[in-house]
């Protein structure tokens, strides 16, 4: 049995190669010297610009042993881990361990937590997982929902880009945290640790409903609505009942079309003649102080302009969270309201999500107009043809064109105006979230709002926290409101060579004494190097010419890039924060002391040692 990327058959329909994801292909990735799951042996290829270039056996029985010349247990995971990394992560299908496996293979429902340290496996185990999820629970399809992919940065999301497609799934929506919100792109970080620190509660995000229901209120008072044959009185309890008959769950800017509707229908009901009810419906909504009145108690709103009100208005702000003390309504207080940070987001989020589109109200009045209008030309032509119909076809003529049906049909209101939605809206059937210990209790808010099955893949390490995380999984994630969670953990680590995770371990250990670090299980023989920043040059110009293949990254000189002279498409430069979740053949590190004092500073430190997958070099200034 041959296992592959996708299923393929030939013309007889034979089956040439199996689905990775079927249930026939588990044993090849699950079984164990323990639990052989029924193999006698499995083989796993090494391929190089489309070619075999080199595979190992690994045998379970005794009669397995007969026949094989490429013998050497566990030695695929070690030479393949060990090759160059190229600058896209690619499908590891031919390395997944069973305990990966196991992981990837593991139902839908609920919350499944992966958690394991640098070079554990978790963001192949998450991507293998989405594209097994897809294929395996029909729950989850594309017509369902679909899957969400979240990562924790741009260049983390072009690095994976190419894995997902590689494994048949072109469907799966990725995105990071930004990009669930327009204002995400150009937010800044938020300065003041006390704002942050407010605004990451769940609590915060919640005041965006009482801020809604703040215009919400039915007039107090009742009115008289003026039409062309008379007057008709509206009343407090028929403005109450109006604003009840938006549907639970209704967005805010679609439901005042709602409670229009259901006032015209009340003040129709309420008419002593016999005025044909379409006439009497336009004559009621060219009353300008009926529309006037609606909009004051239920105004068309803006995200930005809501929460930008909670900035800078005090007292709007204490109404929506009471439980703010005035310093901290101080505190959140600033003098460019819409002067948006990443703390503000999930705020921002919430609002939207709230309100809707403002602008689809517009469009909808539009839209009606032009149907009523192309109806109106349409009627007319149809009058003409039938005032001309006068031989001996025009009676079946006459009965056609007075048809509803017919009429419908001349009206193209698929040429109507209208929008694109928004691909990130939701909601979505599962969510996977890479880096998930970085999250704030308010923006897991923005991924519940979009997941209602609450089935979500979550992947992180705490240790790997930068502000810290002292609490369990299970304590973190039921705060915010998940509860049907599982764990499943990752301790060995394949990617980090032992001399990199020596020299890394003490340093996050200082912080964190009880941190999560995986056991390595291979050695690159190459020692950590200390040096000069005065030597980066000649680093990697060594490097460069003793290798043809692989990358390298500079971490934590944000001059490098301005050197043209060391720019190259196979060496890259980011701060430890972006590093994130990649992983480099060489990395070299600038000055690591100066990332930072405290967690977050040991944190980045650790991280971006541990990016390295063959050698870490680490430069001081003199």
């Amino acid at each position: 049995m041959y296992v592959g990327r996708l299923g393929l058959t030939d013309s007889a329909g034979r089956r040439l190669l199996v689905d990775w994801r079927s249930p026939a292909a588990e044993p090849f990735f699950a079984a164990t010297h323990a639990n052989p799951m029924g193999l006698a042996s499995r083989r796993r290829y090494r391929w190089t610009r489309g070619r075999v270039s080199d595979y190992w056996d690994e045998v379970f029985t005794a009669d397995g042993l007969e026949g094989h010349a490429a013998l050497d247990d566990q030695s695929a995971f070690i030479a393949s881990l060990g090759s160059s990394r190229p600058a896209r992560m690619r499908d590891v299908l031919g390395t997944i361990a069973a305990d990966q496996d196991a992981i990837i293979r593991a139902g839908s429902r609920g919350a499944l937590v992966v958690d394991g340290g640098p070079g554990t496996g978790k963001t192949v185990v998450a991507l293998h997982r989405s594209a097994y999820l897809l294929y395996s629970d029909p729950r989850l399809g594309h017509r369902r929902g679909g899957v969400l992919f979240v990562g924790p940065h741009r260049p983390y999301l072009a690095y994976v880009a190419d894995v997902l497609p590689s494994l048949g799934e072109e469907g799966v929506q990725t995105c990071t945290l930004r990009d669930l919100v327009a204002e995400g792109a150009a937010a800044a970080i938020e300065a003041d640790p006390d704002v942050a620190r407010l605004k990451s509660s769940a609590d915060l995000v919640k005041a965006i409903e009482p801020a809604v229901r703040f215009y919400e209120e039915p007039p107090a008072k009742g009115m008289t609505v003026e039409t062309h044959w008379s007057g008709i009185w509206l009343s407090a309890g028929d403005w109450a009942e109006a604003f009840e008959a938006p549907e639970p769950g209704t967005p805010h800017n679609e439901a005042r079309d709602q409670i229009l509707a259901e006032l015209l229908t009340i003040l129709i009901d309420s008419h002593d003649g016999d005025v044909p009810a379409d006439l009497l419906r336009k004559s009621l909504l060219q009353d300008k102080e009926l529309i006037r009145t609606l909009n004051h108690p239920w105004p068309l709103l803006e995200a930005a302009d809501l929460v930008g009100d909670l900035w800078s208005v005090p007292s709007y702000l204490r109404k929506c969270a009471p439980w703010l003390s005035p310093d901290d309504v101080r505190r959140l207080q600033r003098e460019d309201a819409q002067a948006w940070t990443v703390s503000d987001l999930p705020l921002l989020d919430a609002a939207r999500q709230r309100l809707g589109d403002p602008g689809a109200s517009r469009r909808k009045r539009r839209h009606d107009a032009a149907v009523a209008a192309e109806r109106e030309q349409m009627a007319r032509v149809v009058d003409d043809l039938i005032e001309a119909a006068d031989d001996e076809y025009g009676v079946g003529l006459v009965t056609m064109l007075r048809g509803e049906d017919f009429q419908d049909a001349l009206v193209n209101e698929a040429a109507l105006p209208g929008t694109d939605p928004d691909r990130l809206a939701g909601p979505f059937a599962h969510i996977v979230v890479d880096e998930a210990q970085e999250l704030t209790d308010a923006e897991w808010q923005m991924l519940l709002l979009r997941c209602p099955s609450r089935s979500f893949t979550i992947v992180g390490d705490r240790a790997q926290a930068r502000h810290g995380f002292t609490e369990s999984w299970q304590e973190r994630l039921e705060r915010i409101g998940l509860d049907r969670i599982n764990l499943a953990s990752l301790s060995i680590n394949y990617r980090t060579p032992e001399e990199v995770m020596a020299e890394a371990e003490p340093v996050i250990r200082a912080v964190l004494p009880d941190a999560n670090v995986p056991a390595s299980i291979r050695s690159s023989d190459v020692p950590v190097v200390h040096g000069s920043v005065s030597d980066l040059g000649s680093i990697l110009g060594t490097w460069l010419a003793a290798h043809a293949d692989g990358i390298a990254c500079v971490i934590g000189d944000p001059t490098f890039l301005e050197n043209t002279a060391r720019a190259t498409s196979r060496v890259r430069s980011l701060t430890p924060e972006l590093s994130k979740g990649l992983e480099f053949d060489l990395v070299v590190l600038i000055d690591p002391e100066a990332f930072g004092k405290g967690i977050e500073g040991a944190v980045d430190r650790y991280v971006a040692m541990t990016r390295a997958t063959q050698q870490l070099v680490i430069l001081k200034s003199s």
